[in-house]
């Protein structure tokens, strides 16, 4: 009942905001004024996925209209384990009751970019969609740039996507997948195909993965195998006062509670899904460990992920674990592609490791991943966390990525690049959609060339788009 109070909250509040709107000018940005730009995201919960992709829109976003044109803002839940990220953009603590916040906050800004990687979905917690709708939709009615930038779009209850065909047929969607396009389309809502917006990350060298490696047992000889769990069988958060009360008053809930009055979903199904999940992933990196000289390393992208990671490391005599809480995104992502073999149930913990080329296959309860490895033409390393013979699958996958891991990088290559293009096409996208709405905004002169809409590239992937530049020409 919460959620639905939250998102008629919201609705009501759009409404309201459309009011105050009708008939004004666009905008309030006026020459001789930097553009204030506002990102709502999912950040200072130490997701290194979302704190990543935001890290590069704020540089992507700085690049295309330039630094001295822009005022950034980045939506945090915690400006502690945020603090370092988004260069100088400013921190705002975004409250666990949002509707209010919304309503005073995104109007104070000339343009709204919405870019949780799941904004159309609610695989993770209705409440998240109703926040992407509301910023969404706040922004337009109050005649601003509003934009759903790199996102994907999954399954959705009926009054929810009610809530998204109302609100945010006016915006620019900018969806990461055709998949995600076709759901909108079911909504009635139109969209541009753009790509994820990790792509171009840049995490520490990878002396400093090596070093850390080295640190937690590794011997430089054996192949490195990282997995990247997660438990798919708590979500979606839920809201529930009465749950609040009862943590308050008694104690009871701690264990599942996410924040505020947001718990994580319990019970003996859940509980028995996640032990059948990592014992399967643990027994099937022990079965390969028998027969390939291997170093197995548990890695948390998200501080959540902690206990998945600890619990499969367990049953593998003690593996060791790195995740988000003791590792900044730079440091995290280092340790990633450093891997010889990596398998994930986290979306980012693929698309990060993608730029070295790491052999990669995926556990997943949603399409995000699915998606992505359709895109590398790699549908058969990607294995459903529900599955009753996950063990002997993922075993199966893992003999394949190793028989095949010369392949396989040649496509994960192909796929970087393509996405690389498609981000810079997003980013046109955003920047026709500046000076549609601000005519007189002084967007930088650009040449023809696609990579002058992504910030700077790293020597790395220069070489990939070298190099699959020249074979797509051949």
């Amino acid at each position: 009942m919460l959620d639905l109070l939250l998102e008629a909250w919201t609705s009501f509040l759009i409404e309201f905001a459309r009011l105050r709107g009708r008939g004004g000018k666009n905008g309030t940005w006026r020459p001789g004024r930097k553009l204030k730009l506002l990102i709502a995201a999912y950040n200072g919960a130490r997701n290194t996925g979302e704190d990543v992709r935001v890290e590069e829109i704020v540089r992507q976003l700085r690049w295309i209209l330039g630094e001295q044109n822009v005022d950034l803002s980045v939506f945090t839940f915690d400006e502690d384990l945020s603090r370092g990220y988004f260069g100088d953009a400013k921190q705002i603590y975004f409250p666990n009751i949002f509707p209010p916040f919304l309503y005073r906050e995104v109007p104070r800004h000339d343009a709204t970019i919405a870019c949780l990687g799941a904004t159309f979905s609610q695989t993770f917690a209705k409440a998240t969609a109703a926040y992407m709708i509301g910023a969404l939709g706040i922004a337009f009615s109050q005649r601003r740039i509003s934009v759903a930038y790199g996102v994907e779009a999954g399954h959705l209850e009926r009054d929810i996507a009610a809530m998204c065909s109302r609100y945010c047929g006016q915006s620019l969607l900018v969806m990461r997948n055709e998949e995600s396009r076709t759901v909108l389309k079911r909504l009635g809502l139109s969209s541009e195909l753009g790509a994820d917006t990790a792509w171009t990350f840049e995490p520490h060298p990878p002396e400093y993965g090596r070093r850390v490696l080295r640190q937690a047992g590794w011997d430089e000889k054996k192949r490195v195998l990282v997995i990247c769990p997660n438990n798919p069988f708590w979500w979606p958060v839920k809201a529930s006062v009465p749950k609040y009360l009862a943590r308050t008053m008694t104690g009871a809930y701690r264990d599942s509670q996410y924040r505020s009055v947001y718990f994580h979903k319990t019970g003996a199904r859940a509980k028995a899904g996640l032990n059948r999940y990592v014992t399967s992933i643990a027994n099937a990196v022990k079965a390969y460990g028998s027969r390939h000289s291997v170093f197995p390393i548990f890695v948390g992208m998200e501080q959540l992920d902690r206990h998945a990671c600890d619990a499969g490391a367990q049953i593998l005599g003690g593996v060791p674990v790195l995740t988000s809480a003791e590792h900044d995104m730079y440091q995290l992502v280092s340790i990633v592609r450093c891997a010889n073999l990596l398998v994930s149930s986290r979306y980012h913990g693929v698309v990060t490791s993608m730029p070295a080329l790491v052999p990669s296959a995926g556990v997943t309860i949603d399409q995000r991943i699915r998606n992505l490895m359709r895109e590398r033409g790699h549908e058969h390393l990607v294995v459903d966390a529900n599955d009753e013979e996950l063990e002997a699958k993922l075993l199966g996958v893992l003999e394949r990525l190793r028989e095949e891991s010369e392949g396989t990088a040649e496509g994960i290559g192909r796929a970087v690049v393509k996405n690389l293009r498609m981000m810079a096409r997003m980013g046109r996208l955003f920047e026709e959609c500046v000076r549609e709405f601000y005519p007189h905004f002084p967007v930088p002169v650009k040449g023809s060339n696609w990579q002058e809409y992504l910030p700077p590239l790293s020597a790395n992937l220069l070489r990939l788009v070298e190099k699959h530049e020249v074979s797509a020409s051949m």
